[in-house]
């Protein structure tokens, strides 16, 4: 079972992420369940969303207490210290933000954090594609251009299908402009690794 922890704030999609993310899930051949979390549900306050795959029926309905992967999509989540409680050992960590791994680690006080951490710019990316600070589908493809068990063709079927027309058009360009930065950001880092 893959277990996937989405922060954000409110009105960056953090719920609709998930469903989206269910979504691709299913279509990759998973048992899926997306799990919302809402608190004051208002613009700018903290949210959280949840989302399982696995391979048989999943019978759990609890929040994600122990992720194995944390997608952040506002970096000023990481100061209050909370977004990579219960991450498993050797875990995956997305966050958007232009800033590099070290950064992250340091705004977090995470630098003894065993998991990978990547990053990406996706509200940067959808301001300028879409117009707007909607990071879910960039985000989407950049854990797409990390895992195995969802694809860029399943993000970007959810995507069109979520918002169709001009809006699901700019949604799937910033999908896969992030699904590109992320892979060669990790080409990058394995040709340093090898050196």
């Amino acid at each position: 079972m893959r277990q996937i922890r989405i922060h954000g704030r409110g009105g960056q999609g953090v719920v609709t992420a998930a469903e989206m993310l269910a979504r691709a899930g299913f279509l990759a051949g998973h048992e899926v369940q997306a799990i919302p979390s809402f608190g004051s549900e208002r613009t700018g306050a903290p949210v959280v969303a949840y989302c399982r795959f696995a391979d048989a029926p999943l019978r759990t309905r609890e929040p994600v207490l122990a992720p194995d992967v944390v997608l952040v999509q506002d970096p000023t989540l990481l100061a209050a210290g909370r977004v990579f409680a219960g991450l498993a050992p050797g875990g995956l960590v997305i966050v958007d933000t232009a800033g590099d791994e070290r950064e992250v680690r340091a705004a977090a006080h995470a630098q003894d954090l065993d998991a990978t951490v990547l990053t990406v710019p996706a509200t940067a990316i959808t301001l300028r594609l879409l117009g707007k600070p909607k990071p879910a589908a960039a985000m989407l493809a950049a854990y797409a251009a990390s895992a195995d068990d969802v694809t860029l063709d399943a993000v970007l079927q959810v995507v069109r299908e979520r918002f169709p027309g001009a809006v699901g058009e700019a949604n799937a360009a910033a999908a896969e402009e992030a699904f590109a930065f992320v892979r060669e950001e990790r080409a990058a880092a394995a040709e340093v690794r090898d050196a």
